[in-house]
């Protein structure tokens, strides 16, 4: 990963783009200008971005990409990490060589990251603090899918005495929502495959194939009854946890819709929710697997690897 510098200027600088929209193929390292912070803006010199599945489903057709607002050229990637090397008039918040991360909808993974000093992920982005402690390839894991658990979590709201069933414990979203359930005092049942199930116990949740069976097994691992469930990789949990006796209202999901249960989007996740999930990685009480990095001129095979959905943890590119 290579050290940003606060003095050497330049005016050409990379980032990942896509010429047309489509699968990791359509990607390519391009040489663009290097951007500059407006008022109201930060310049973040980018050292890590985090991989999450919204990055390839959101730009795999142009319709697709024109929902989230998206139009060619555009970039990819969303979470990043950073130092804070250029301050726009106006901005009170941050000074040249602040650590940060954040969030910027399908432009992180880029030398440079021009980013609203009160924006919002979806719109001018996002930066946030980095805490001592956390380093950016953790922190740059932390904004999608910190918010999203946080979000989900606040939905079902698990407790002491709880029986949490979350499907695709073991994903990028899994690994945050696994641990903050534990951390509230909930037992948690999480689904995977067989090659997961020590990954899903170091998390601290005891692991249950997912597929047809699922809710014989889940009752034979919890007699007693679950009580609330996640489903962060389609509708299936969501499906046994109705047949386990799960009432909708402490069942969500994030990937998919299903009538009658409150979807959870890391958008709608409490203010400060990020902020409190990077202090407990910087307690130590919160861990991210990294599953593996890529330097930036491995994107394609980055973004396959985490297209896979197999992936136990996040997957990180160095610039």
């Amino acid at each position: 990963m290579k050290e940003p510098s606060l003095t050497t200027p330049a005016t050409t600088s990379r980032a990942v783009q896509f010429e047309s929209f489509g699968g990791p193929d359509a990607l390519s390292v391009r040489e663009v200008p290097v951007p500059h912070a407006g008022s109201g803006q930060i310049r973040v010199r980018v050292t890590a971005a985090g991989l999450n599945p919204m990055d390839w489903f959101m730009t795999s057709d142009a319709q697709t990409a024109a929902r989230f607002g998206l139009s060619l050229p555009c970039g990819f990637g969303t979470d990043y990490a950073g130092v804070v090397d250029e301050v726009g008039d106006g901005v009170s918040e941050f000074v040249a060589g602040d650590r940060v991360f954040g969030g910027a909808l399908s432009r992180a993974v880029a030398d440079y990251v021009v980013v609203d000093e009160a924006g919002t992920i979806a719109v001018g982005g996002q930066a946030h603090r980095t805490p001592d402690g956390v380093d950016d390839r953790t922190a740059a894991t932390l904004a999608i899918a910190g918010c999203t658990a946080a979000a989900a979590m606040a939905v079902v709201n698990p407790g002491p005495g709880d029986t949490v069933l979350i499907g695709g414990a073991g994903g990028g979203v899994g690994v945050f929502a696994v641990q903050l359930a534990r951390l509230a005092g909930a037992r948690v049942i999480g689904t995977g495959s067989a090659t997961s199930a020590d990954a899903l116990r170091a998390l601290g949740a005891e692991p249950v194939a997912y597929g047809d069976g699922l809710v014989d097994r889940v009752r034979a691992l919890a007699p007693a009854g679950v009580t609330a469930a996640m489903d962060l990789h389609g509708r299936d949990t969501a499906q046994a946890a109705r047949e386990l006796g799960v009432p909708d209202e402490r069942i969500t999901t994030i990937a998919a819709q299903v009538d009658g249960i409150t979807p959870a989007n890391g958008a709608n996740a409490a203010p400060g929710a990020i902020e409190e999930i990077a202090g407990l990685v910087a307690a130590g009480r919160l861990r991210v697997p990294i599953a593996a990095r890529f330097p930036v001129e491995q994107i394609r095979a980055a973004v396959e690897l985490q297209a896979g959905r197999h992936v136990h943890g996040k997957v990180v590119i160095d610039l």
